[in-house]
């Protein structure tokens, strides 16, 4: 399969790429900086230099690339929580989801493409007793969360709108390349390499919609991804 991987060089992206190498497919990978094309080639990757808000130039890569899917793992968020830049890259974050979406929506869509996968967050829900699932719905979009709920569902809207559009709402990050290098800091959790293999999975497993992406954990259910996407909190590559 011919994968067109937008974000091929952030945290997911990095482990993502040579999983779906040594798994059989090829894949072009954006970045928007020239000077990291040659990193995306040493992972195995195809680069390819586009701006998500550059809506023609996006479109004019994607409809080149001729992929088989789409895959969105598109962030902007260099910083960790507590930094003095961190509240900053969430409006780059929320901009990427409310309008570079679209935009790759738009490119898909040109190209003739029907699957996407994208990422999004599964920490967007009140408090409240036992696991979370799929259905259940988020927050409200007031104070910590007041940028974040609308941009997230845009996202998903946005995705879910494509003939076979699939969101995987990941847990937070640790391992390498993330904020937390060596152990989770925060619940609920999910290691990147799994993080990845859930997307790769998800290229020729399960039927549109929504998955948790997490470890067991009391607040979050992942057992409709491991029932329909193969999905193994364990993995590691």
């Amino acid at each position: 399969m011919r994968v067109f991987l937008a974000g091929a060089g952030g945290a997911i992206g990095r482990r993502l790429t040579p999983l779906l190498v040594t798994s059989g497919h090829r894949v072009v990978g954006t970045t928007r900086s020239a000077g990291k094309a040659d990193a995306l080639r040493a992972l195995g990757a195809e680069p390819v230099v586009v701006d998500v808000f550059d809506a023609e130039a996006l479109k004019r890569a994607v409809v080149a690339a001729k992929p088989d899917a789409v895959i969105h793992q598109l962030t902007d968020l260099p910083f960790a929580p507590g930094t003095p830049q961190y509240a900053e890259g969430l409006k780059r974050n929320a901009r990427i989801r409310i309008e570079g979406t679209p935009n790759l929506v738009a490119a898909a869509r040109a190209a003739g493409v029907r699957p996407m996968i994208a990422q999004s967050i599964a920490f967007i829900y009140p408090p409240g007793p036992g696991a979370r699932v799929e259905t259940d719905p988020m927050a409200p979009a007031e104070g910590a969360m007041a940028a974040t709920i609308p941009a997230v569902k845009a996202l998903e809207d946005a995705v879910l709108a494509m003939p076979e559009g699939i969101v995987l709402r990941y847990a937070y990050f640790y391992g390498p390349g993330t904020w937390a290098p060596d152990a989770p800091t925060r619940r609920p959790g999910i290691y990147i390499d799994a993080a990845a293999q859930a997307a790769a999975n998800a290229l020729t497993r399960g039927a549109p919609g929504i998955y948790h992406v997490g470890e067991d954990d009391p607040g979050l259910s992942s057992e409709k991804a491991k029932r329909h996407l193969g999905f193994d909190p364990d993995f590691r590559m």
